[in-house]
């Protein structure tokens, strides 16, 4: 489903991605961890068309997507939770979903879609008139989420979802993600809590300063005693 082959990505004169190949298949949940620095929001925001890209393919669904805009990468069905939640924090919890299915037309497939969110999330349908920047941080990751659902996206890439979260909220959000995996939505995740990240993945790559130094599945990653005291905390 996505593709990514010798990515280099440079800010400036600092070489911040070197050669960077992977892949994420269909319905699986794939993750990057590493430590903070390694490169792990460069490569989504690489995908996404956020920032430029120096060298390297990437393909989505077998089309190349390098260079193509952000918006476009949207409406193929590829879209972003971004780290820091990223919510219109003056814009009220339905103005932020309503802009999430700002590319498309069908409109009774969108009041189904809301439908949806507020089912998943029963406290975003308890505010929907409020003004998101005055959420607690639980329901703004909620948000974020789904105003991403709401453009209908087959891969979303999710940047660590856990942020700021009471292990309670982080818990619940790591179900949800379950959830929308399980429900056929393929899920690219990067995540600084590594346990919890390997926890549901099928697939891991490993990156250090750019580069990716293991790969693996999931659970034969998280079992192994080179990244338990890596990034496992022993």
């Amino acid at each position: 489903m996505l593709k990514v082959t010798k990515l280099d990505v440079y800010y400036g004169t600092i070489h911040a991605l070197h050669e960077i190949s992977f892949e994420v298949h269909q319905g699986e949940i794939v993750t990057l961890i590493g430590a903070n620095g390694a490169g792990k929001t460069s490569i989504l925001h690489s995908i996404s068309g956020l920032i430029p890209i120096k060298a390297g393919e990437i393909s989505f669904s077998n089309q190349p997507i390098k260079g193509m805009a952000a918006d476009r990468i949207v409406g193929l069905g590829l879209a972003q939770v971004p780290e820091g939640r990223r919510i219109f924090a003056n814009l009220t919890v339905m103005d932020n979903l309503e802009l999430g299915a700002y590319l498309r037309k069908d409109k009774q497939e969108i009041k189904a879609d809301y439908e949806m969110v507020f089912d998943r999330f029963p406290r975003l349908r308890e505010r929907i008139r409020q003004v998101a920047g005055t959420l607690s941080g639980g329901e703004q990751q909620m948000l974020a989420i789904g105003r991403t659902l709401m453009s209908r996206p087959k891969l979303i890439l999710m940047d660590e979802p856990s942020m700021g979260l009471s292990p309670l909220l982080v818990k619940e959000i790591f179900g949800i993600i379950k959830e929308i995996n399980r429900t056929g939505t393929t899920i690219l995740l990067v995540e600084q809590n590594a346990n919890l990240a390997l926890s549901i993945a099928n697939r891991a790559y490993v990156l250090e300063t750019g580069k990716i130094v293991l790969q693996g599945e999931a659970r034969e990653l998280a079992a192994s005693e080179e990244i338990r005291k890596a990034y496992l905390g022993g």
